[in-house]
């Protein structure tokens, strides 16, 4: 889920690691719908004998929150006993269902690597033409490798201050034009220049792009050859302090395992603090504030910070471990090769034995128990129209999401189908529990055509559609679907709406405060007999209605025309 989700990634992978990460997905995990249903149940206060029906109601999401959400599925941790139970729930649904898998198994193997830096072994220091400076960890720099090595290093990098580290060709903006960084160490900004100027003509003005983002800016870095790649930590474009930098990038780090084990990343990435860039660029007689002010034009050079030089040691332990995506297609009547996607993570943070008190289960009834009951609904109820859909429907219950997106990440590698094939998608990431609402927010709003489709289906239950209040923070970047959205697949993010019908958007308010504060990743997000499910049924109906449309439809939905994702799937789309 994409409450503050940075600050908490470290905490998740402690999580998983206690609850045992070695355990790899059988070739016998394509056992039959009783066998899975009934292993799955085991703890369970919900009664075994329910049947769901093919219409959404509230007694059929209850019935599955309250089973992917019990105790029996200790928390659903990716590489557990638990984590095994939900695949096999889902995948003994969609069998139920008489959904297909792609290809052989409903279950798509994700292989994930856990990397955790030796600090005490392990330096990244600083040559100036008087000193040689090792920078403190943690306190002046974080950082780490995605190359699945236990021992790298470099010497003597020369450093370049590439602005932004942004390559955005519809934006007419390139931060490398000019320059040869092979080998080298840059350093750049966070966020994008919207932010910086708040001009709406600039990028995306105060909402943040894609360029914004930490990963893409390490992404780009390695496409120009960088040796190392450090980005400048600021709260206010971060939209988080440095203690999340802290938490989040220290201690182990989980990642997709990839065919070339990361060999074309960077050999160092990181972060440094505020204070020490400014001490560095010091150093090599720049003023850093004239620099950020020069960065926000599109003629900006890169700057080489004369005189310094970056050498680092990565001595970083391995372990290896093994979950897996959940997959079934419902077949289009007409277009089968065409598809419409549903995607939401299945996993949460497991059980941790040092969480103060008797509860050691994070069962994520919220977060995102309801993500998947959703689906599953939706599932249903397409399953058995009276018209089957057109196109086929995809059902995508992706795991990881709680470490870093890497199921989603992993099937946007290697996609079960043809990516151009994917006409659009929905991500389901928690719904809240809250009364039938007036609004449907829309994360990263005015970013497709899917937003279109979303109001046709919002106008009929008489709700309206609005962004989310903090679109400087990136949130529409911080869940599943931007796996597929980077690679160009059209994508929405829209949660349940917070202007109440009976109490306006105070009342909505304090659910949305509520739930953060009290049970957002905590052992106390479990399922109550007293949760209002009217909102939520609502909601998914609309979502159903808008899968249901581009399933039916002919159309294929795009990108508008500006958005950073659009020139990609024009190219992926061609010759169709």
């Amino acid at each position: 889920m994409r409450f503050n989700q940075l600050a908490i990634l470290t905490p998740c992978l402690a999580l998983l690691t206690a609850c045992g990460g070695d355990k790899e997905v059988s070739d016998k995990e394509t056992t039959p719908e009783a066998a899975g249903v009934e292993e799955a149940h085991a703890g369970s206060s919900k009664e075994t004998a329910y049947q769901t029906s093919p219409a959404i109601t509230g007694d059929d999401l209850a019935h599955h929150i309250t089973i992917l959400s019990s105790d029996g599925f200790e928390g659903r941790a990716p590489a557990t006993p638990g984590g095994g139970k939900t695949r096999q729930y889902i995948a003994g649904q969609y069998e139920r269902l008489g959904m297909k898998p792609v290809g052989d198994s409903y279950f798509q193997r994700v292989p994930m690597v856990e990397a955790t830096l030796n600090p005490e072994t392990s330096f990244f220091r600083i040559n100036t033409e008087s000193e040689t400076k090792d920078l403190e960890y943690k306190k002046d720099v974080v950082y780490w490798t995605k190359r699945v090595e236990e021992n790298l290093s470099f010497e003597n990098s020369e450093m370049v201050f590439v602005g932004y580290g942004v390559v955005a060709p519809e934006y007419g903006w390139n931060d490398y034009e000019g320059v040869d960084v092979t080998g080298k160490t840059v350093v750049m900004l966070v966020n994008d220049p919207g932010f910086a100027t708040q001009d709406p003509a600039l990028f995306n003005g105060n909402a943040m792009t894609y360029y914004g983002r930490w990963t893409y800016k390490y992404e780009e870095a390695a496409r120009q050859g960088a040796a190392a790649a450090l980005v400048i930590h600021d709260t206010a474009p971060a939209a988080y302090g440095w203690g999340v930098v802290e938490g989040s990038w220290s201690g182990p780090q989980l990642d997709l395992e990839r065919p070339d084990g990361g060999a074309t990343r960077a050999i160092a990435e990181g972060w440094l603090s505020n204070e020490i860039a400014h001490d560095l660029f010091d150093a090599a007689g720049l003023d850093l504030g004239n620099l950020q002010t020069q960065a926000i034009s599109p003629d900006f050079s890169a700057v080489a910070m004369t005189g310094l030089s970056a050498s680092a040691e990565l001595n970083t332990g391995i372990r290896r471990s093994e979950d897996a995506n959940v997959i079934g297609v419902i077949e289009g009547a007409e277009r089968p090769d065409e598809y419409v996607l549903y995607m939401g993570h299945w996993d949460h943070l497991g059980t941790n034995p040092t969480t103060e008190g008797d509860d050691k289960i994070y069962n994520g009834a919220v977060d995102n128990a309801t993500g998947i009951a959703a689906m599953l609904e939706i599932a249903e109820s397409l399953a058995n129209a009276e018209t089957p859909p057109a196109r086929s429907v995809m059902f995508a219950a992706v795991t990881a999401e709680e470490s870093g997106l890497l199921g989603s990440a992993y099937m946007a590698e290697d996609p079960p189908v043809p990516l151009k094939n994917i006409v659009g998608g929905i991500n389901i990431d928690a719904i809240l529990p809250v009364p039938l609402a007036k609004d449907i927010i829309v994360v990263g709003y005015g970013a497709s055509e899917l937003e279109d489709v979303l109001k046709a289906a919002a106008d009929e239950h008489d709700r309206y559609l609005r962004p989310d209040a903090e679109p400087e923070k990136g949130y529409f970047y911080r869940s599943d679907h931007i796996s597929l959205a980077k690679k160009g697949v059209p994508m929405l993010y829209a949660d349940s709406g917070f202007d109440l019908r009976d109490g306006g958007e105070e009342a909505g308010k304090k659910y949305g405060e509520d739930y953060t504060k009290n049970d957002y990743h905590a052992p106390s997000d479990e399922f109550s007999e007293d949760w209002n499910l009217e909102g939520m049924v609502d909601m998914v109906e609309i979502l159903h209605k808008t899968g249901a449309s581009m399933a039916s439809s002919d159309d294929w939905p795009n990108w508008y025309d500006g958005n950073e994702f659009r020139a990609l799937r024009d190219e992926q789309r061609a010759g169709e």
